[in-house]
């Protein structure tokens, strides 16, 4: 018998499908609010914007800078067959480790063509069913990505990617090209409103994780102790490391933006290094967090690390309270959906 706390159905719950965000909010900052006091269980409702009146002069807050690039490619085999491409990583030179759609269908030794002059030739299958590529093309790689590739929007966003999705499905403060998928707490922030934050005296760092497709997967052990979590590279820098390093010794709040800046910083011990790395931490309950004091992040898919990451972080029960709050009042989640602000 699993103890619940390790229990997959503990982070179960359902969701009906018109809350779950086809589109962004109006404005970044118009999303709605839900922020959670882990010590009492408290709900508070509000509008993004709001968020301002929860911070204090010498708060430190902490974003994921990282940039989506367009990931996800459209060819046709030589035999005429089309064929989606997903880019996951960079391996070396030009071979990239990919998801291909339809999969058994594209073997060893099968050309894509993507335009005239921009080829992928499959040159291995994977033992996770992906497959490394290799591309051949004139002139800057990253160029013909922004010229024939599309926003990997998530598999529950059910339409085709738009021009609207270049803007939205990025951050303000993106900055270094690399994820496949977006740092979505972020999102809901303006350069107004991180203006105003350092206005009031907040402290604004950055770091860059690259986030990785395996965001969205969900865990499938019965007990999650059995999980073994995707690995995403990250960099921080000194100023980053210092600022970190500061306010933990100097028992200020940190507060990180995103499931993925939690990752970068508890996947480092005190003082913080700056440097660059793969982090595999899986953080579910229980989880004693090293640097983070609170936490702004969005809604989660049901038995996914990410929902285990806020449960170990908020408490179980106080996570399973503000889910159904959202649910009951008509939040909208995932992605494009709205925020939390746990305290």
């Amino acid at each position: 018998m699993v103890e619940p706390i390790f229990n997959i159905e503990t982070y179960d719950y359902n969701l009906p499908e018109e809350l779950v965000a086809q589109y962004p909010a109006e404005r970044r900052d118009e999303s709605r609010l839900l922020v959670l006091d882990r010590g009492s269980g408290r709900l508070e409702e509000g509008i993004f914007r709001d968020i301002v009146k929860y911070f204090k002069r010498g708060d430190l807050l902490v974003l994921n800078d990282t940039k989506v690039f367009p990931a996800r490619l459209y060819g046709r085999k030589r035999t005429g067959g089309r064929v989606e491409i997903f880019l996951l990583n960079h391996v070396e030179d030009d071979i990239w480790r990919v998801l291909t759609r339809p999969g058994r269908r594209v073997r060893v030794g099968t050309e894509i063509v993507i335009a005239e002059g921009f080829l992928a030739k499959v040159i291995s299958t994977e033992p996770d069913s992906s497959r490394l590529v290799r591309f051949r093309y004139s002139g800057d790689f990253f160029s013909l990505l922004d010229r024939y590739g599309h926003i990997p929007l998530p598999h529950y966003i059910r339409r085709e990617d738009t021009e609207q999705d270049k803007e939205r499905y990025q951050t303000v403060f993106a900055r270094t090209p690399g994820a496949v998928a977006a740092p979505t707490a972020g999102l809901h922030f303006t350069k107004e409103l991180l203006e105003t934050l350092s206005s009031i005296g907040v402290e604004i760092a950055y770091l860059m994780l690259n986030v990785g497709w395996g965001t969205f997967e969900q865990v499938n052990a019965v007990d999650i102790r059995e999980h073994r979590m995707h690995s995403e590279y990250y960099e921080i820098s000194d100023a980053t490391a210092d600022a970190i390093n500061i306010a933990h010794s100097s028992s200020r709040r940190i507060v990180a933006v995103g499931t993925t800046t939690v990752r970068a910083l508890e996947s480092q011990s005190y003082p913080i290094s700056a440097g660059s790395g793969w982090t595999e931490l899986f953080i579910r309950p229980p989880y004693r967090f090293r640097f983070v004091d609170a936490l702004i992040t969005n809604f989660h898919i049901p038995r996914s690390s990410l929902l285990m990451l806020v449960s170990a972080f908020a408490g179980v029960e106080n996570i399973k309270q503000a889910y159904r709050y959202a649910i009951d009042n008509s939040f909208r989640f995932f992605s494009y959906g709205d925020a939390m602000f746990i305290v």
